[in-house]
This record gives structure tokens, sequence and C-alpha cells, in this order.
């Protein structure tokens, strides 16, 4: 029984949601270009209850996507916050009857003061309806609550209405995953977006360097002092040519090789991956995995031959890419 009912519910909100596909026409591309050419780019959304729950789900998903939004409760608007509304603002007045006491009280204020209105409503005859300069039908056929009281597939199609919205601005906006990040600096994925390999890499004196020429004797002080387990092999020029790991140096003495006065071209692996500066963190981290290595040498760009720095496994980790 409860299972039945919890997937009869599913499909009730599915369907309303199929329906809701169907009804996206011309007004919706007109309520995008009002927002995208509104003066000052602001979205005000308003509601009460359930609608205002939601409301506050939209506005937060369009601030998040690179559209000013802020919510604004309607009831709180008739004692003085309507002041947060400006003269070229876009709002998005929700209610599914269209006839909410309290949305409906301030639908004069709204146009006098010089905002564009959206009206988001179940009811195309209702008072909200026709006070929109745009309507946007959100009726549903039949709530998933049994009774036909709690609002359930009707804020489902709302809060659905609200994300193509918010989705529709973004993509005709050309946002990127890097806008995205910018307004999100606190969490895992901002770090991932933001985070840069020049922010994290190791430089100056503590890039691990030496010449070809050098003794191991030296090389194996760099490796160790620097404690990153490599050091990088430098020609005269200052072109990195190649790599010795502190791998490299058990293997050598698991041979019996007296390392201890060689040069470290002679015991260095030609070559090295690198990575640019610029390159978002998480892509030193895609290579390291890739490669099965712990650490990138960092050069100013493509052309560049002489390392500027070097990034290493365990600065993902610290800063909380990996």
């Amino acid at each position: 029984m409860i299972i039945e009912e919890a997937k009869r519910v599913i499909r009730v909100e599915a369907e309303a949601l199929l329906n809701l596909e169907a009804s996206i026409n011309g007004a919706f591309e007109q309520a995008v270009q009002m927002i995208l050419n509104s003066e000052t780019g602001r979205v005000v959304v308003t509601g009460m209850g359930k609608s205002g729950l939601i409301g506050q789900k939209i506005a937060s998903t369009m601030a998040s996507t690179g559209t000013p939004a802020f919510f604004l409760h309607p009831a709180e608007g008739i004692h003085g916050d309507l002041g947060m509304i400006m003269k070229g603002d876009v709002v998005i007045a929700i209610s599914n009857s269209g006839e909410t006491d309290e949305v409906v009280k301030i639908l004069p204020i709204i146009k006098r003061l010089g905002a564009s209105l959206i009206a988001m409503a179940g009811n195309p005859t209702s008072t909200l309806a026709k006070s929109g300069d745009i309507f946007l039908d959100i009726s549903v056929k039949e709530e998933a609550c049994p009774l036909g009281l709690a609002p359930t597939a009707s804020t489902t199609v709302t809060l659905a209405m609200g994300d193509a919205i918010a989705v529709a601005l973004l993509v005709s906006r050309g946002f990127k995953a890097e806008d995205f990040a910018m307004f999100h600096p606190g969490g895992a994925l901002g770090r991932r977006l933001l985070l840069r390999v020049q922010d994290i890499m190791h430089s100056g004196e503590a890039l691990p360097l030496v010449n070809e020429k050098t003794l191991m004797r030296e090389a194996l002080f760099t490796i160790t002092s620097k404690g990153l387990g490599i050091t990088g092999v430098t020609s005269d020029d200052g072109a990195l040519i190649g790599v010795i790991t502190d791998g490299d140096l058990r293997r050598a003495l698991g041979k019996g090789l007296d390392i201890i006065n060689l040069p470290a071209a002679e015991l260095m692996k030609a070559g090295a991956k690198r990575i640019n500066r610029e390159e978002l963190a998480a892509r030193a981290l895609q290579q390291m995995e890739q490669y099965s290595i712990t650490s990138l040498f960092v050069f100013d760009d493509d052309k560049a031959k002489a390392p500027v720095g070097i990034v290493h496994l365990h600065d993902l980790l610290k800063a909380g890419i990996a």
C-alpha cells in the first residue's frame, strides 16, 4: 500500500511535468527576453506559502547562474519591503490559484513602481494572470495529494518552470562553469573550478632543480630538502630535460649502482610531464591520474623551456581538489 501510493505520486508528478513541457510556448521565450532586456537586469520573485518556498529556490538558482535575483515576501512587501523593487526590475509573481490575497494586493504597486510582471499561475483567468505582462501557465490536471488539497504536483511544476527560465537565461548569456564557480567560492565545486595551478604551485627557492652536470650527492640533497620526492634536471640554458624521483634512486640502489658520484644526467629520465600555470588545478589532478604520477612541472606557456614551478599531488589534496 505504501509503496504503491508512493509510485502513484511519482506518476502524477511526472505526468504534470510532461504536460508542462507541452505548454512551453512563445510566452516563455518572451519572459526570458524580458529578463535579458530589462533595465536593471534584476529579477524579484514573490509568492506566498508553498509558492513562496518554491520562489525562494527559483531566485537562488537564478542568482547562482548569472541572473541577479532575490525573493520578496509579499506579506512583508505590503509593510514596507516593496521598496526593494526598482524601476526596470522584472517581478515573477507565483500563485497557483492566482488569487492569493497577499500577492494580489501588491500587483498595482509593482506596476506603479515601473517594474515588469511575469505572472506564474494555474488559472489563466485569475487576477494574477490578467495582471501580468506575460502569463506562464503552471496548471496541473491533479495534485498528487489524494485529497487534492496539499500543493504537490503544482509546486513540482512551478519549480521546473523556474529552473527552465534560469537555465534558458544561463544559456542565452553564455554562462560558463568558471562563472558559476565565482558565486560558489566556498564549496568544493568552487575550488575545482576557480583554483589555478599557479595558486598552489611551489616556485622560487622551493622549486627542486639541478643542472645535468650536478653530481648525485647534491641532487639527492635537493630531492630530500625540497620534500617533494623529485627534482628536475636542467641544461645549461635552464631548459628542463629530465627528472629524477626518489623511486629512481631506490631502483638504482637496488641494482647495486654507486650513484653518489654520477652526474644527474646519467640517472635522470628524459622528458617530464608539464602543465601551464594558468590551467585549473583540477586539470593537474587529471594529468596525474592519467600518467600515474604525483608531480607536474609548471611552465608559463606551452613554448617555455624553463619551469617556473612544480605542483604535487599533496598540494591538490590540501586544497580540496582531490
